[in-house]
C-alpha cells in the first residue's frame, strides 16, 4: 500500500495440555510454549510494529507464589525485546542455580514467563499516543486468584462513551478513557459479581473460603460472564482473556469484522489471528484450523476442557474485505487466491485504458504487497495476448508461414520490476519542499525498459490519502517518460472512514473525498455539503441513523470520480497522461465472496455505531476538527 495506513492488531494464545516434563521430552525444551508463542507472534508482525505484548499463568502453584508474568514493550522491534529479556531472564535464573536445570517442578514454582497458559498480542497503535500503558496485554489484580484477569484483543469500540458511563453508573471509577481499558473492566466487574455468588453459594452450604476457592474457579461461568459484559458492545472485535486460575476464552464480534482462528489437539490449543500462522508453527493441514464462528466465544476451563459457546446471536457476516486485500499474511491459501483474482478482474478495465496496446505497455507494480495482485493481472494478460494468437492462428488457417507463427508466439505481456524501494524515509528535515525531495527519493526505478511510446501499468493495493502517489510514486514514474501512466488499485475506492481497527478516521484525508468536493464545486453542487451537515446534525443521537455522507458521493459516477483523483495528484510538472483505475465493488465482492465487509468501499456499517461515526466524522470535517468521531 503506497499511503502507509495502520491496523490494530493481532493475538496469539497457547494452552500447553500436557506437564512440562511431556514437552521437554518429546521436544527437547521446557520452554516449547514460550518458543511456539514467539514464533506466533513474530509471524504475525504483520499485524503490529508498534508494540508486543506477553503474558503467562501457572496452575497449581503454592499461594505466595507468583503465578502470573507479563512483559511488553514498545520498543522498534518489541516482539524481538520482549522475548530477548524473556530469555535472558530464564538463563540468569538457570545459571544462579545450575543444580535446578533439570527440576521441571521448581522452575515452574521459581522461574518467571514459564506457564501453562499464554496470551500474546501485536499493536499498531491507531490513536493516542504509543505509551507503554497502551500495550497490550492489559492487568487487572486480586488477591482473589480468580479476580485476575489478562486482556488482550484485536478490536475498536464505536461507543467507548456509552461504556464508560455504564462502568461510572455501576460505581466504578475507571483510571483511563480507552476502549480497552473499559472493556477490560467491564468483563472485570461481571467476574467479581460472578466470584462473589459462587462464594456465597458455597459459604450457604457450610464450606470454608479455604475449600471454596477451587470449586469456585471449577464453577465460574465465563460464558455468562462475556454475556453480561458484552450486551452493549457496539464494534468489531476478537477478544482474549485469562482468569488467574487457568481459565481462557476468545470471543469474537457477532459480525466477525475481526478474525480468530483455532487448533487443538491433544498436546496444546492454539489461537491466533491468522489461519497460516498456526498451520505453519505447528506444521499442521489447513483443514485442522477451524475459524471461530461469529458472535461465539472459544472457552477453555482449566481441566482443559474446550467448548465453542454463542455468547450474541451471529448477525450478516461481515468480515473485513481489507484483511484479504493488504493486511493478513498473504500466504493464506484461500487469501493467496483471492488477491490473484483481484488483479485478473480488473484487467479488462487496464486493457481499455490501453487501449488494447499490450506490445506497448510494461505491467508492474508497487509495493511489494501488490505483488500477488499483479501476478493475477499479468496472468489475465497472457491470457488475453494467447486468445489474440489464436484469433490470427485461425485466420490465417494453413498460409501462415512458420517465422510469422515463431514471431506470433514469441510476443508475451511485458513484466518488469520498474521501482524498488531503497530504505524507509527518515523525514529528519521539516522543511516542506526538503521532505517533498526525499520523499521523491523513497523509490527508485529501473531504466532502459521503458521505450517511447510505452503505456506503464503499476498496480498497488489500494489506494488511501494519495500522498505518497503524489509526492513520491508519480514523479519517480515520470522520469521514465511513459506516454501513459497507468495507476491501478486492487481495492475499490476508499470513501468513508473505518472505526472497528483500521487507521482511517478523518473523512478529509481520503483523496475520493477530496476529489468529490472538487467535483461538487466544478458543477456547482457544493450545497450538498450544507444539506447532509444539517442531517447529521439534526440526527446525531438517533440510535438508528442512516449513512447520509452516502449523498456526497451520489452525483457523480465512480469513474468520474476515478479521473478527478488522476488530475489532484499530477503535479504541474508531470507530463506524463496520468490514469487512475479501481476496483469495481462487484468485482472486489466476486474475488472475496466470504468477506464481504465493505463500509470503508459502500458506506454500509454493519453496526449502529458505524452510521454514528461516518456522520460525526462529517460533522467534524464540516466543522474543521480534527479529531477521531468514536
Amino acid at each position: 500500500m503506497s499511503d502507509a495506513i495502520k491496523h490494530e492488531c493481532g493475538i496469539a494464545m497457547v494452552r500447553l495440555l500436557k506437564p512440562l516434563s511431556f514437552y521437554r521430552e518429546k521436544y527437547g525444551t521446557a520452554f516449547y510454549g514460550i518458543n511456539k508463542m514467539y514464533l506466533l507472534m513474530e509471524k504475525q508482525h504483520n499485524r503490529g510494529q508498534d508494540g508486543a505484548g506477553f503474558a503467562s499463568i501457572k496452575f497449581d502453584v503454592e499461594p505466595g507464589t507468583r503465578f502470573m508474568s507479563r512483559i511488553r514493550s514498545n520498543d522498534a522491534q518489541p516482539i524481538q525485546d520482549i522475548f530477548t529479556k524473556i530469555n535472558e531472564r530464564l538463563n540468569g535464573v538457570l545459571e544462579q542455580n545450575p543444580d535446578k536445570i533439570d527440576d521441571l517442578e521448581w522452575q515452574m514454582n521459581n522461574m518467571p514467563y514459564l506457564g501453562n497458559v499464554y496470551l500474546g498480542h501485536v499493536r499498531y497503535g491507531t490513536f493516542g499516543k504509543n505509551s507503554i500503558e497502551s500495550v497490550h496485554p492489559f492487568l487487572r489484580q486480586n488477591n482473589w486468584q480468580h479476580k485476575n484477569l489478562i486482556v488482550a484483543g484485536n478490536f475498536n469500540m464505536t461507543n467507548s462513551m456509552q461504556l464508560l458511563n455504564e462502568l461510572i453508573a455501576l460505581g466504578q471509577h475507571p483510571k483511563e478513557n480507552t476502549d480497552t481499558v473499559t472493556i477490560m473492566e467491564k468483563i472485570g466487574h461481571f467476574l467479581d459479581d460472578e466470584v462473589q455468588h459462587l462464594y456465597d453459594h458455597f459459604k450457604e452450604k457450610g464450606i470454608t473460603k479455604k475449600e471454596a476457592s477451587p470449586l469456585i474457579a471449577q464453577h465460574v461461568d465465563i460464558q455468562n460472564i462475556l454475556k453480561r459484559a458484552s450486551k452493549n458492545w457496539d464494534g468489531g472485535y476478537a477478544m482474549a482473556g485469562l482468569l488467574g486460575h487457568g481459565d481462557a476464552f476468545v470471543f469474537r464480534d457477532p459480525n466477525g469484522i475481526r478474525p480468530a482462528f483455532y487448533y487443538k489437539d491433544d498436546e496444546v490449543v492454539v489461537v491466533a489471528s491468522e489461519r497460516p500462522v498456526i498451520q505453519t508453527v505447528f506444521n499442521v493441514h489447513i483443514d485442522k484450523v477451524k475459524e471461530l464462528t461469529r458472535g461465539s466465544a472459544l472457552i477453555l476451563k482449566k481441566n482443559g476442557s474446550l467448548s465453542i459457546d454463542e455468547i450474541k446471536a451471529p448477525l450478516e457476516n461481515k468480515s473485513c474485505s481489507f484483511e484479504r486485500i493488504y493486511f493478513s499474511r498473504g500466504s493464506d491459501a484461500d487469501i493467496y487466491q483471492e488477491r490473484k483474482k483481484l488483479g485478473k478482474y480488473i484487467f479488462p478495465k487496464v486493457l481499455e485504458t490501453i487501449n488494447y496496446d499490450i506490445e506497448n505497455t510494461v505491467f508492474s507494480y508497487i509495493p511489494n504487497t501488490a505483488e500477488t495482485s499483479f501476478y493475477g493481472l499479468s496472468e489475465a494478460a497472457e491470457d488475453y495476448l494467447n486468445q489474440e494468437k489464436l484469433k490470427v492462428i485461425l485466420a490465417g488457417k494453413r498460409s501462415i508461414s512458420a517465422e510469422k507463427l515463431t514471431t506470433l508466439l514469441s510476443v508475451r505481456p511485458r513484466i518488469e520490476k520498474i521501482a524498488i524501494k531503497d530504505a524507509k524515509l527518515r523525514t529528519f528535515i521539516s522543511d516542506g519542499n526538503s521532505r517533498n525531495d526525499l520523499v521523491a527519493h523513497v523509490y527508485d526505478v529501473t531504466y532502459g525498459v521503458i521505450k517511447p511510446n510505452d503505456n506503464l501499468v503499476i498496480i498497488d493495493d489500494s489506494i488511501v490519502r494519495g500522498t505518497t502517489l503524489k509526492q513520491s510514486i508519480i514523479r519517480i514514474m515520470n522520469r521514465l517518460n511513459p506516454k501513459k501512466l497507468i495507476i491501478v488499485s486492487s481495492a475499490p475506492q476508499i470513501r468513508y472512514p473505518d472505526c472497528y481497527g483500521i487507521d482511517m478516521a478523518n473523512l478529509d484525508e481520503f483523496i475520493a473525498f477530496k476529489a468529490t468536493l472538487e467535483l461538487l464545486k466544478d458543477t456547482n453542487q457544493y450545497g450538498i455539503i450544507d444539506r447532509v451537515y444539517e442531517k447529521c446534525k439534526a440526527n446525531i443521537e438517533n440510535p438508528h441513523q442512516e449513512n447520509y455522507v452516502k449523498e456526497v458521493y451520489a452525483p457523480f459516477t465512480p469513474d468520474e470520480i476515478s479521473n478527478k483523483i488522476a488530475q489532484l495528484l499530477k503535479t504541474d510538472e508531470i507530463q506524463t497522461d496520468v490514469r487512475i483505475i479501481f476496483q469495481s465493488i462487484s468485482n472486489l465482492h466476486k474475488a472475496c465472496p466470504n468477506h464481504p465487509g465493505d463500509w470503508y468501499f459502500t458506506g454500509d456499517y454493519p453496526t449502529p455505531g458505524g452510521m454514528r461515526v461516518v456522520n460525526k466524522a462529517f460533522m467534524n470535517f464540516y466543522e474543521g476538527k480534527k479529531e477521531r468521531a468514536y
